[in-house]
């Protein structure tokens, strides 16, 4: 099965060929349950950047790491609840979207975050909320039990989906990311109503939505996000698309004034000082312009409430 699916996806430019939903699901329990030949997992992940991803192989890749996630609810779970994804880190600034995923906790609103406990040169989202006392899980069941007690609550890829987490760390090896950190970042474990993703790359976006829209998620905000972080920038945000269910629209936000993010590089001391500072309620204005757009975001992913402009909405139709 594999040695076909390298064949139909390795073919170069013109005569490469897209995996269906299904046929990639079932590739990828291959590779989730080490049921394949080194050589061919390598060969297969670097074939799929090469040809990119669509979103009907990555649906089906999401699909069969839900299936490998130990006790994965079957059932939709609460449509107010917020998934959100924090899989890239910080190394400019501390993240406005975590202090706002705390306040959105005090507030009474539940957020569950997941990602990697260790990313090189990058303060990750579990070396931060550690630090606020945020509790992490150790199996689903207890972040969900976390959700409904704390209103937040981390879990690690190594916990949440072991045999995804061996695929993701072989970015080392490999020397690029493969779709597996795409495939991670749309897991939303707990099967929350709402969804904040933020993504690198401009093409991730619209492709991230359509995957969400064939999984049926309720909502999702899919971004060029803050060093790819699920967090909105409070100038000049670049793509922005919402999807709720089968309907998205394009957000152009227009230039607030503030000022730009930074591009000065921080170590991991500086990053955690900024952000104690910024949870102790010490932020600069710029950092209070970007806490605000993110608790705007996460308002939006739990209820739909828009805080845009209707001049900004420029698509209301699905694609």
């Amino acid at each position: 099965m594999i040695a076909s699916a390298i064949a139909q996806v390795a073919r170069g430019r013109n005569g490469a060929q897209d995996l269906s939903i299904e046929q990639a699901k079932n590739v990828f329990y291959a590779l989730l349950d080490d049921a394949v030949d080194p050589l061919q997992l390598g060969a297969f992940l670097i074939a799929e950047r090469m040809k990119g991803e669509t979103a009907e192989e990555l649906a089906g890749f999401v699909l069969a790491a839900r299936d490998r996630i130990n006790a994965y609810p079957s059932q939709a779970g609460h449509s107010d609840w917020i998934d959100l994804p924090c899989y890239a880190g910080k190394c400019r600034a501390a993240p406005a979207h975590l202090v706002a995923a705390l306040r959105w906790r005090d507030q009474g609103h539940a957020v569950i975050v997941h990602g990697v406990d260790q990313i090189a040169g990058r303060c990750t989202a579990w070396s931060l909320l550690q630090k606020a006392g945020v509790s992490q899980a150790t199996t689903l069941a207890e972040a969900e039990h976390l959700m409904a007690t704390e209103k937040i609550a981390y879990i690690d890829l190594s916990v949440l989906c072991p045999p995804l987490m061996r695929l993701y760390g072989l970015r080392t090896q490999l020397g690029v990311r493969s779709f597996v950190n795409t495939v991670a970042r749309l897991l939303n474990p707990l099967r929350c109503g709402g969804q904040l993703n933020g993504v690198f790359h401009t093409p991730y976006v619209k492709r991230m939505i359509a995957v969400n829209r064939h999984l049926k998620q309720p909502r999702s905000m899919v971004f060029m996000g803050a060093e790819g972080e699920p967090e909105l920038y409070s100038n000049r945000q670049k793509l922005t698309m919402l999807q709720t269910y089968d309907a998205v629209t394009t957000i152009k936000f227009q230039d607030t004034g503030h000022d730009l993010y930074p591009k000065t590089i921080h170590d991991k001391n500086t990053i955690t000082a900024q952000f104690l500072r910024m949870c102790g309620n010490e932020a600069s204005e710029p950092e209070r312009a970007r806490i605000e757009r993110s608790m705007q975001a996460l308002r939006w992913a739990k209820s739909g409430e828009a805080f845009w402009t209707k001049s900004e909405e420029l698509l209301l139709q699905p694609f």
